[in-house]
């Protein structure tokens, strides 16, 4: 079978890497891709929203499954496009269409989602430029801190945590008044802050059926301790020590059982994955947010972990019949952390000679914004490499991710040295 993975960062050359193993895997493309998934694939210059040209690569390389890695491609609605048309319409495709989408392309609308279903979250109410006045007036109503969301898509960092009413006021105006997050934050949802340890969830689902797949917990703070602005993630482990099985046993009861019968009742045509970020308060699970795909560096922690064939798992959920199909899960630990450009995640540099891959003994090294130039690597974006490492315990897992962290050398390396040392 021809498979094509559509993406281009850590998660998606850890999809490339597990649908490898697979028997079944013939040719694998990946569109773009990277440095990492060129030495285990074809990379093609697809953009997934030239609909034309993805349909003609498709149909001549006879692809006979489709992997979307990232949001954007959901929320535009090529899964619709897939759908829609005859001579696509039979291969396999993991991935929401547009309806079920807007869970993570609209934060109002997952919000409301989640209260129509009875699915535990923050109290909430979302305003735009036109009601910045009672916008205001609500944020004086609450309790500190307060959170801010931008309602569309910010390549996760819309969202922000106000300690003071003068901060959260300022931001606001910022963002629905001064675009702060471009179009996404032209609605902006004001939500009270849920105190306590936060994880994701991870769910695949064919509309009826779901597999909860391992859960994980990422670090999204540029700085250790958990400080400074927030990136889209410097490391991850898995298995959560505080997710025990009572608790994801509430988990699966109160909020994944009744999201998946909520796609049901509203009518979503939901084949993908479901990322669930998830609060424990207390003993208690609240969700964060819904994301419509995998969480990276999430995803660089769980596939290391899944020893079943991926490509067995997505065709089943893909035709409809993932509750016939059993997952394998390592009980090993898994830990990643993430090599980043300096001066991430505002501005960086690219372009930089990458070295000491070939030094790396005993992890995985998943790359994220990295090119392939003649025979060397080049850093091409903020979040560059994750090393990922498996163990017995989070301890030595973590010592091996961070001794070949070590051995890559590049201009302005950056990593935090602190993931996992709070568990």
């Amino acid at each position: 079978m021809n498979i094509l993975v559509i993406g281009s960062g850590g998660r998606e050359h850890a999809f490339a890497w597990k649908l490898r193993q697979s028997p079944h895997c013939d040719a694998l493309y990946v569109a773009p891709g990277n440095a990492g998934t060129a030495e285990i694939a074809t990379n093609v210059a697809i953009h997934p929203d030239d609909h034309a040209f993805l349909k003609t690569f498709v149909l001549e390389h006879q692809i006979g499954l489709v992997v979307i890695g990232p949001e954007d491609p959901l929320v535009n609605g090529l899964a619709d496009f897939f759908a829609g048309d005859p001579a696509l319409k039979d291969i396999p495709f993991i991935g929401p269409k547009a309806a079920g989408a807007r869970l993570e392309g609209s934060k109002d609308f997952a919000k409301q989602f989640m209260l129509r279903h009875g699915i535990p979250t923050a109290a909430y109410q979302t305003f735009t430029r036109e009601l910045v006045e009672e916008g205001m007036a609500y944020i004086r109503q609450q309790h500190l801190p307060i959170v801010l969301k931008a309602d569309g898509l910010a390549a996760g960092k819309g969202v922000l945590i106000c300690e003071t009413y003068e901060e959260a006021i300022e931001s606001f105006r910022e963002m629905v008044e001064g675009l702060k997050f471009g179009e996404a934050s032209a609605r902006v949802v004001i939500e009270g802050f849920l105190k306590g340890v936060e994880l994701s969830v991870f769910v695949l689902t064919d509309g009826k059926h779901y597999k909860i797949l391992p859960e994980a917990k990422d670090y999204k703070r540029i700085g250790e301790g958990d400080t400074g602005l927030n990136t889209g993630g410097m490391g991850a482990v898995s298995p959560v020590p505080f997710a025990d099985a009572d608790f994801m046993a509430k988990v699966e009861e109160r909020i994944v059982k009744p999201t998946i019968l909520g796609f049901q009742k509203d009518g979503f045509d939901y084949k993908g994955f479901v990322f669930v970020g998830i609060m424990k308060v207390g003993d208690d699970p609240y969700v964060i947010e819904y994301n419509v795909r995998m969480g990276d560096p999430e995803t660089e922690v769980v596939m290391p972990r899944i020893e079943s064939d991926l490509v067995e798992m997505f065709l089943h959920c893909a035709t409809g019949n993932l509750a016939s199909y059993e997952l394998k899960v390592s009980a090993k630990i898994a830990a990643t952390v993430m090599l980043v450009a300096p001066g991430y995640p505002e501005a960086y540099p690219k372009g930089a000679v990458m070295t000491g891959f070939e030094d790396c003994e005993g992890s995985l090294l998943f790359h994220a914004g990295t090119k392939k130039l003649n025979d060397q690597v080049l850093t091409n974006g903020g979040r560059l490499l994750a090393v990922s490492s498996l163990g017995s315990n989070f301890r030595d897992a973590l010592a091996l991710s961070y001794k070949n962290a070590d051995k890559i050398a590049y201009t302005g390396k950056y990593y935090r040295r602190d993931i996992g040392t709070d568990l």
